[in-house]
């Protein structure tokens, strides 16, 4: 069973809501993401959302933006993406970590290298957000192949035909965006998005976790009310943002962030 199963069906039996912390692998120097990636495991992440950095983030607003050209700044590439979670391995085999990012450097690196390399580094998950699962039915299997699990986006403008299919396709678990938009955008309605969560759980066993909007313990809790795992990112990044200058202040800062979500969705 994938890394991301065992995780969510361990969560299940617990009857605890998954938190699923984003960072942007190289941001703000290379040295430092594995670091980053131990201290969100130590403040409660269930599953880690690693950035893979990329010139164009279309889905993405400012903060995560500029966390990838702070990245590309230092020559972060896929290939060190993947050599970061090799190192991470070195010490935790248990945490599932989802690649997150655009197929372009995916489809650089050649599909058949990176299902090997990530295979061997130890991912176990692939979200592109410019791969669904229409565009994906060619790779899909030969991510399968190698263990690697195919997630995918939902938004509220998602049409009920399209949804249906994405479900169909989904492994692991599902990422619904709470809001339209970009990352980073402040407003979040958890009415509707509990509205919104419904139908897809009648299409669906795969758990439904919501990203964009997650901004603290109150946000979490609230989210966590209504689906199996809640996603920060621009929250994250935006820390590391402000703390570019003295890195070693980082790991501090992110597990202050995530303690006190872990803290508020347990409660």
């Amino acid at each position: 069973m994938n890394r991301i199963d065992q995780r969510f069906a361990a969560l299940k039996t617990q009857s605890r809501r998954a938190l699923i912390p984003y960072i942007t692998a190289g941001d703000p120097a290379p040295q430092y993401t594995v670091g980053f990636m131990h201290a969100c495991v130590e403040a409660g992440a269930d599953v880690l959302e690693l950035g893979v950095p990329f010139s164009d983030p279309m889905a993405d607003g400012p903060v995560i933006q500029k966390a990838c050209e702070r990245a590309l700044k230092h020559g972060t590439r896929l290939a060190d993406v993947l050599d970061m979670v090799a190192s991470f391995r070195e010490t935790d085999q248990a945490t599932p970590v989802v690649l997150m990012g655009y197929i372009n450097p995916i489809e650089r690196m050649g599909y058949e290298a990176f299902v090997r390399r990530a295979r061997d580094a130890g991912v176990d998950g692939v979200l592109m957000v410019d791969m669904p699962p229409e565009e994906g039915a060619e790779v899909a299997p030969l991510f399968a192949e190698h263990g690697l699990q195919s997630i995918f986006l939902l938004a509220p403008t998602t049409s009920p035909s399209r949804a249906a299919t994405i479900c169909a396709h989904g492994e692991g678990y599902l990422y619904y965006v709470s809001l339209k938009g970009v990352t980073g955008a402040a407003s979040l309605d958890v009415e509707a998005v509990a509205r919104q969560l419904a139908p897809l759980r009648e299409m669906t066993d795969l758990p439904l976790c919501v990203g964009f909007g997650i901004r603290d313990g109150e946000t979490a809790a609230a989210v966590g009310q209504v689906a199996d795992g809640v996603i920060v990112g621009s929250a994250l990044v935006s820390r590391i943002a402000e703390n570019a200058e003295s890195p070693e202040a980082i790991p501090a800062a992110l597990k202050a962030v995530l303690g006190d979500m872990r803290d508020a969705l347990d409660r």
